[in-house]
């Protein structure tokens, strides 16, 4: 859609808007998605609209009328995802095609606490993962305020199918985060949805590359941009792609209701940062396997966790429906004290939180509270340094925390 709100030429189109003949890869639709047709003497994408309100003479009619409501900027981000999320633009299922529909949010909590918020009422009942983000417990507690009932369950092994009677909303994270458990999401939807519940999945640590749960029969694909998506680390954003408008008008008035929409700015530098989505995504993914790889050699390192490693517990589930592992590998030292050797003597790899930068980020995870994993866990995000680099650096900083 472009800034006035016509239709702009799909993805992956050529310079005068005519689709090519045949798929494209994902490379192409990054670096294509949500641009307007092309205009002679304008930008390919538009910089970003600043504005509170806009003309309205008359009736209350056209695109845009408030800025917390919709945003030109915004409209061209969203189409942008929702062509990754969906890439033909519908979703399928045992109920025919829907049309996907995108909305982007302040924060990746935003984007959580509108799908929860909008779709529950006191009675319900939601399931949330037990190993979840560490933030989801937070939200667990302000539901369960609102006459909510939460059920939890583990990640591996389909846990949550034993808690799912009755239940308004299932939530799944995968792979989860930190410790890179896998779900098996086809037959979770399916369960799910023969039980006339809706489902949301966390599709922050995959990416649309790694892996699209709208058309998997997800109602809802949730991230946060903040982080593998826009990939620099330096703006706060989230998303929620529904599988159709019924289900995203209450997202959308949600976010009316409580002003969680984020800055021009910030959708803007969020939409230039996707034209390099599937480099980044490739290169980081390779860095996390060859990290991982290393890892398994160590014997001063267990728990290894990465779900590209053909002997991760989570593989078997992974190769099946993702088509890319991530940038995260996990692992857990023997101590609380090694692990912050460890970190202290990476000179590559900066100790911060988040993940999916370009600058590779290790951080001992247990130093928040919230997660349950050892003292020595260790949640390392590879960025797109050298990959012989990141992996001696590595090395070198184990060994000299021994």
């Amino acid at each position: 859609m472009t800034a006035d709100g016509t239709q702009s030429g799909p993805a992956g189109s050529g310079p005068a808007g005519t689709p090519l003949p045949g798929p494209v890869g994902d490379g192409t639709r990054a670096v294509r998605a949500g641009l307007p047709e092309p205009v002679k003497h304008e930008p390919a994408l538009p910089g970003p609209v600043f504005a509170a309100h806009f003309h309205l003479p008359g009736e209350a009619t056209g695109p845009y009328r408030y800025a917390r409501d919709e945003n030109p900027t915004w409209t061209l981000l969203e189409r942008a995802l929702g062509e990754l999320e969906a890439p033909d633009g519908t979703t399928g299922g045992t109920d025919g095609p829907r049309s996907v529909e995108t909305l982007v949010f302040a924060s990746g909590m935003a984007a959580i606490s509108a799908v929860l918020f909008s779709q529950l009422r006191a009675g319900d009942t939601v399931v949330l993962p037990a190993d979840g983000y560490q933030v989801l417990p937070l939200v667990g507690e302000q539901l369960t305020a609102y006459g909510i009932e939460v059920r939890t369950a583990p990640t591996a092994g389909d846990a949550q199918l034993d808690v799912l009677d009755g239940a308004r909303l299932l939530w799944v994270e995968t792979p989860s985060n930190p410790g890179l458990d896998v779900c098996d999401l086809r037959r979770l939807i399916d369960a799910a949805r023969a039980r006339g519940t809706l489902v949301a999945v966390d599709n922050t640590l995959a990416t649309p590359l790694g892996q699209r749960p709208l058309e998997l029969g997800a109602d809802f694909s949730v991230a946060s941009a903040t982080k593998q998506l826009t990939g620099h680390g330096d703006l706060l954003l989230g998303y929620v792609s529904c599988r159709d408008a019924a289900t995203a008008e209450a997202v959308r008035r949600w976010r009316k209701i409580v002003g969680a929409i984020p800055g021009p700015m910030e959708a803007w530098l969020a939409h230039r940062s996707l034209a390099t989505l599937q480099v980044r995504v490739d290169r980081q993914n390779a860095n996390a396997l060859a990290v991982a790889e290393a890892l398994r050699e160590r014997p001063d390192v267990s728990g290894l966790r990465y779900p590209g490693l053909p002997d991760d517990p989570a593989h078997p589930v992974a190769v099946r429906q993702m088509q890319r592992f991530g940038c995260v590998v996990s692992f857990t030292l023997s101590s609380r004290d090694r692990a912050e050797r460890f970190l202290d003597a990476l000179t590559l790899v900066d100790d911060a939180t988040s993940f999916g930068g370009v600058r590779s980020t290790a951080e001992r995870r247990r130093r928040w509270g919230g997660d349950p994993v050892p003292e020595g866990f260790i949640r390392l995000s590879a960025g797109i340094e050298d990959a012989a680099d990141l992996v001696r650096d590595v090395l070198q900083a184990l060994d000299r925390a021994l």
